[in-house]
């Protein structure tokens, strides 16, 4: 009783967040601005036919100032402190600023400009220095501990707990135990982090933009793909160049290290892939990687954690740097028997096959696919036409709709940022209840970053018993159509497909109050394995006969093509596998150092690589320079999560083998019980409610081939 009369006393000096606009500014673009200004689209989607560039920093000073409001309500707020009135009003404070965030960060992503990049740059550390104000407020902070404090005395739902926990524990590691002089130094390095991962992702962009690959010698690319020619001549025309044209996108660089029969084309393109963010200009990545692991591990150290991967471990299943690196560890001894295995097949098949030497590294894809289509007789130009990527979207649709009651109906209604994105309304087949607005963005585009990711511009959540929908966006690099053919995907696309859609699942699904603890709110090594569970069903018939047919003959997979696919499910498998642990090694080893860094940074990746690497390094080449996940994104000290998360798929799915694939029963418990619970509890709990027990290794094991 003592304590608390305390800390109401302490709350009458209240210390508010201060404006920065006038009122009459603050009008001016609530009236104008269309970030801002109610939208009156379909589903209360954002206006992208209205949104310009030159709107997105008013729209965020805007922002700022009214969820400056929203705190300014609960720290002037005389009543005791309750949950109600401190918790869920924080959660649900700053909504136009999760609003227009979230459009921004998305789009300069997926379709961002100079000057897009400029604003973000611009916007970020504005944006960070709000953050660390309402986080190290004091009299904030002491509300919101009084309510942690009394919450055994609370009457409280699990997820009510959840929240306060999040929220709790959310601002110690944000600072707010921090005074004077620490607090300032966290500031700063908050700050200053914030615009380095920005910083670290344009270059990799950058770098990837500015190379181009001409080849006009039909020699030099006699025996590839008929569709990766003619994807490359397209872009050599759009270049205004003859011949062919490669890049460093995914589709175009992915056909040349498999396909290409030019040795030396394939080390060029090799050699510029794996250099990206490091080639000693504007756009070199090293000093930003040291400047990022030290304020890491300052901010740790700030917080009273020895490691910055300490620090991020907490709240993850692993718990610890230990229990991650044993897993990786033990995972890497059990699998590099097989990858030797995988290597020495292939650098036997290439030396049976002509070629003279030791196979480097720009030399394995190619004799890879090679034994692959002598040993199960599979191909791409084989499989490829079964895959039209309109066929496999309206396969994967129907299983959503066979495991759980969804359909898609497209909207072309709803404004797009770009005219290849598609927009599907998703609703509950079952209750007629609208679910999501899912955003498809499939083809590369050079303001667009790598890879395949899910993501939303607004998340779940329940507020005055109101629902709020999630707008959910998928966005691949998939191959574009060209004038003769449409989209057609590999079978590694179709199952990076189906990865994503599993993230997107997850969020269409998502059943809490909580904005904070919907969807794919939960940690980096459970969320991969909602994904990773949907590409088993890449190698199912049942599954590939629902839309599997040549886009041509509209003939059906043959069920032989089938059969050898499930029987190269395997195949390199050891090799595959030793490839991520040495990203989750790689991960590890930045985030664990405990003192500041100034070496070497190539020296860093070669000593972390060595235990997992059956290759030489290349001179000028490494992955630390333009591995995005952890410096340019949320995976940080959370690579390892891939594999962690395979472990749990693996284990899930085999619920689905012993009772059907497509049963209802099991399907509707995943549902129920994982996918729609998002984080209102912990995970394990989560998925001991589905499957029984807690998950093993056997089901992964026998998946890679480990054990029979």
């Amino acid at each position: 009783m003592k304590k608390k009369l305390l800390i109401t006393s302490m709350l009458m000096a209240t210390t508010l967040l201060s404006a920065q606009m006038s009122k009459q500014e603050m009008d001016e673009i609530r009236s104008s601005n269309p970030l801002v200004m109610q939208w009156v689209t379909p589903q209360q989607t954002p206006p992208f036919d209205l949104i310009k560039t030159e709107h997105y920093k008013p729209a965020m000073l805007y922002a700022i100032e009214k969820a400056k409001d929203d705190i300014n309500k609960i720290i002037s707020n005389t009543a005791e402190p309750t949950f109600e009135n401190t918790i869920v009003a924080y959660e649900q404070s700053g909504k136009i600023l999760d609003r227009v965030s979230s459009v921004l960060f998305n789009m300069n992503e997926a379709c961002t400009s100079d000057e897009m990049q400029q604003v973000a740059q611009e916007l970020t550390p504005i944006l960070t220095k709000y953050s660390n104000d309402v986080s190290m407020n004091p009299q904030l902070f002491a509300k919101i501990k009084m309510v942690y404090d009394n919450r055994d005395f609370i009457k409280l739902t699990t997820e009510d707990r959840m929240l306060l926990d999040k929220v709790y524990k959310g601002f110690i590691k944000n600072g707010a135990l921090l005074t004077g002089e620490a607090k300032e130094e966290f500031r700063k390095a908050s700050e200053e982090l914030s615009v380095l991962s920005l910083k670290f992702n344009q270059n990799v962009l950058n770098d990837q933009n500015a190379y181009v690959l001409n080849v006009t010698d039909k020699k030099d690319v006699e025996g590839m793909p008929a569709y990766a020619l003619e994807a490359a001549q397209q872009e050599a025309k759009a270049r205004g160049m003859k011949g062919y044209a490669f890049t460093l996108d995914q589709p175009s660089y992915v056909a040349v290290m498999s396909y290409c029969p030019n040795r030396e084309i394939r080390e060029k393109i090799w050699r510029a892939y794996n250099s990206m963010g490091n080639h000693g200009d504007t756009n070199d990545n090293k000093q930003v990687i040291k400047d990022i692991v030290n304020l890491r591990l300052k901010i740790a150290n700030l917080l009273g954690y020895q490691s910055y991967a300490e620090y991020e471990l907490e709240d993850k299943m692993a718990e610890t740097p230990a229990k991650v690196n044993d897993f990786l560890n033990d995972l890497l001894n059990t699998s590099m028997p097989y990858a030797k295995r995988d290597l020495n097949a292939v650098q036997e098949y290439a030396n049976n096959h002509g070629f003279d030497g030791t196979l480097n590294r720009w030399d394995f894809s190619y004799w890879s696919k090679k034994l692959q289509k002598e040993k199960y007789d599979i191909s791409p130009e084989l499989l490829k036409p079964y895959f039209n990527l309109e066929y496999v979207k309206k396969g994967i649709f129907e299983l959503a709709g066979k495991l759980y009651n969804l359909e898609f109906r497209e909207n072309k209604s709803i404004p797009v940022y770009h005219k290849d994105v598609q927009v599907y309304e998703v609703w509950d087949k079952t209750s007629n209840k609208f679910m999501a607005v899912l955003y498809m963005d499939f083809f590369p585009r050079d303001n667009k970053r790598q890879g395949a990711w899910m993501t939303s511009f607004r998340e779940e959540s329940k507020v005055n018993n109101n629902e709020i929908r999630p707008l959910i966006q998928l966005v691949t690099n998939f191959s574009k159509p060209t004038s003769k053919t449409p989209s057609l995907l590999t079978f590694d696309e179709v199952t990076t497909f189906l990865h994503e859609f599993g993230h997107c699942l997850h969020g269409i699904v998502t059943e809490c109050t909580y904005q904070s603890l919907s969807g794919t709110s939960v940690a980096h090594d459970f969320v991969e394995g909602m994904s990773q569970f949907m590409e088993n069903y890449a190698y199912e018939k049942e599954f590939l006969d629902m839309f599997a047919v040549n886009y041509k003959t509209g003939d059906k997979i043959p069920q032989k093509y089938i059969d050898r696919i499930r029987e190269a499910q395997q195949y390199n498998a050891g090799w595959l596998s030793i490839r991520q642990l040495f990203f989750g090694i790689l991960d590890m080893t930045w985030h664990s150092i405990e003192k500041p860094f100034d070496g070497d940074v190539l020296a860093v990746e070669q000593s972390a690589s060595r235990k997992a690497e059956l290759m030489s390094m290349i001179d000028g080449c490494m992955m630390s320079t333009q591995f995005s996940h952890i410096f340019g994104g949320g995976y940080a000290a959370g690579y390892y999560g891939y594999k962690w998360s395979e472990v749990i798929a693996a284990d899930a799915y085999q619920a689905f083998t012993e009772q059907g694939i497509f049963n209802p029963a099991v399907s509707s418990s995943f549902r129920k019980n994982v996918l729609s619970r998002g984080g209102s509890k912990k995970p394990m709990e989560l998925y001991k409610a589905f499957r029984g027990h807690e998950p093993t290794n056997e089901a992964f094991l026998k998946q890679q081939g480990f054990i029979k």
